[in-house]
Order: structure tokens, then sequence, then C-alpha cells
């Protein structure tokens, strides 16, 4: 049987998961709009690697950070 509380943790994590996505897009955004390159373009036009690597790595970090604050 599924009580409330269950519903609110179900009702919670939802609510997390998009604000976990949303702060991804977000960051992706500003990476995107600081640097002097396209990153769509770098990363599926030109297979650059190292990009991959850096936009990766930020979405890594930023995953510690909101599980980290989930968790909390």
């Amino acid at each position: 049987m599924i009580t409330q509380d269950t519903w609110a943790h179900i009702v919670s994590s939802v609510l997390y998961a998009f604000l976990g996505m949303g702060m991804f897009f977000i960051a992706y955004w500003l990476l995107d709009k600081i640097t002097p390159f396209s990153l769509n373009k770098e990363l599926a036009d030109e297979h650059n690697t190292a990009i991959g690597i850096v936009v990766g790595s930020m979405m890594v970090g930023l995953g510690i950070i909101i599980g980290a604050a989930i968790h909390g």
C-alpha cells in the first residue's frame, strides 16, 4: 500500500529531477554564451573531444552538487 509519505517522496523526487535538468540546461546555456564559439557546432559538427570532456565534466560536477543538496 502506498502511504501519503511515499507519495510525498515521489513528488519531491520528480520536482528535484526537473529542477536538476533545468540547472543543467542553464549551465550549458551559460557555458555556450561565455565561450567564443558555438558548443553545439564544436560537439556535433567538428567532433571536438576536448569540448566534450569539458561539458561532460561540468555536468558531472553539477550532478554531484545537486545530489549533495538533495541528500543533504
